[in-house]
């Protein structure tokens, strides 16, 4: 909450210095012929945006365990979080006007900068005390928001983080491009960084990334996929950014390669954990709550676990509605509420969180060979308040 709160009012502040000459940048405007100049030098934001103070322990009192865990963590990182934020805002600037436009509107939605802070705690976890990190994070951040533009393109989707989405107010062909340019940027930020090993660990995170949601297109509204292609999808598009957020921590820090690779493994089974909470979150009430739309991957046909265990588990009715809904997609009002009703029947939900607890666990045990510090046990509580969304 704290995070969020920070962020918000610190794109605020973003917004207000290049609202000037925004008016009239909906879709229509900008694609109907009517196109403002995008080129006009905007006005100079100031990098030196200030932060409300992260929550003390006793504010968490009346806080969910996963969100207690969140804020420990940024409250143990927040000079290096604070130095990121304004990374960010500076190299999102442009005197293309409508880049840092579209920009500020995606990251003024919020979003709780899980990977960065994962980059910066993985990095003091072991010694670190340079600057390196806090460039690499904000490298990672624009990797993760670059995805999401590109995303919510290939989806059509009208919302993120319970705003418009920034493809629904500024159209598609404006949030591939701005996407594309937070891409470079990154790679710029990685370029800056001099080290080989983080280069290729990012430009391979970005890659997989890539393959992730291709292969997401390939196996979409096919009921016979299996979930090892499923896991394939999730590893690619999600737990590889995570697994190289938290190894470039090492790397930086000049670790062994042991601890390295113990951090990539914690990354890569956090960020399986959280996307099976995620597609679990799709199908349910509580998502309403996380500013999405319910149901999204069903109407897209998306083949997650809820619907393969529903699926494998139902008899050949069952499975003749699950292909006309999602093969077919041939799809009425009533539709969606009677596959709830057989992802409850089938224990769908039970068992994808109960899976996400797998790979929590194994998260954690990636971490034993670290010695016991605040950073640790911050990075454990992570995998708690992944866990803790569901509920």
């Amino acid at each position: 909450m704290a995070l969020g709160m920070a962020w918000g009012m610190a794109w605020g502040m973003v917004q207000g210095r290049v609202r000037k000459g925004r008016a009239g940048l909906g879709r229509s405007a900008c694609w109907a012929g009517a196109r403002p100049v995008w080129c006009a030098r905007q006005q100079e934001v100031n990098p030196r945006v200030s932060f409300p103070a992260v929550q003390t322990r006793a504010d968490q009192a009346s806080a969910p365990n996963g969100e207690d865990a969140l804020t420990a963590l940024v409250g143990l990182v927040r000079e290096d979080l604070e130095a990121c934020n304004r990374q960010i805002v500076e190299r999102m600037q442009s005197p293309v006007a409508l880049i840092p436009q579209l920009a500020a509107h995606l990251i003024a939605a919020g979003g709780k900068r899980l990977r960065p802070l994962l980059t910066l705690a993985a990095a003091r976890m072991c010694g670190y005390r340079g600057d390196r990190h806090v460039r690499l994070a904000a490298c990672v951040e624009f990797i993760h928001t670059a995805t999401l533009l590109h995303d919510d393109v290939v989806d059509e989707s009208d919302l993120r983080r319970g705003r418009a989405s920034a493809n629904a107010v500024f159209g598609n062909q404006a949030s591939v491009l701005v996407g594309d340019f937070l891409f470079a940027r990154s790679f710029e930020l990685m370029v800056e960084d001099g080290s080989l090993e983080v280069l290729r660990i990012l430009c391979g995170a970005s890659a997989t990334i890539a393959e992730g949601e291709v292969l997401q297109l390939v196996i979409q509204n096919d009921t016979s996929s299996t979930e090892e292609q499923y896991l394939d999808v999730i590893e690619g598009k999600t737990a590889a950014l995570f697994a190289a957020a938290t190894r470039v921590g090492a790397v930086v820090a000049d670790r062994p390669v042991a601890e390295a690779e113990a951090l990539d493994a914690y990354g890569r089974n956090l960020g399986i954990a959280f996307q099976l909470v995620d597609d679990a979150l799709d199908y349910s009430a509580q998502q309403e709550k996380l500013g999405k739309t319910v149901g999204d991957d069903f109407r897209e046909g998306k083949i997650t676990l809820p619907v393969l265990l529903a699926f494998q588990r139902g008899d050949e009715a069952e499975k003749v509605f699950w292909r006309r809904v999602l093969e077919e997609k041939q799809q009425e009002e009533a539709d969606l509420p009677h596959a709830l009703a057989l992802m409850q029947k089938h224990q769908a939900f039970t068992d994808t969180i109960g899976r996400a607890r797998m790979y929590g666990d194994k998260a954690i045990a990636a971490l034993d060979g670290f010695p016991d510090n605040a950073e640790k046990r911050a990075l454990v509580g992570v995998v708690e308040f992944c866990i803790a969304r569901a509920h």
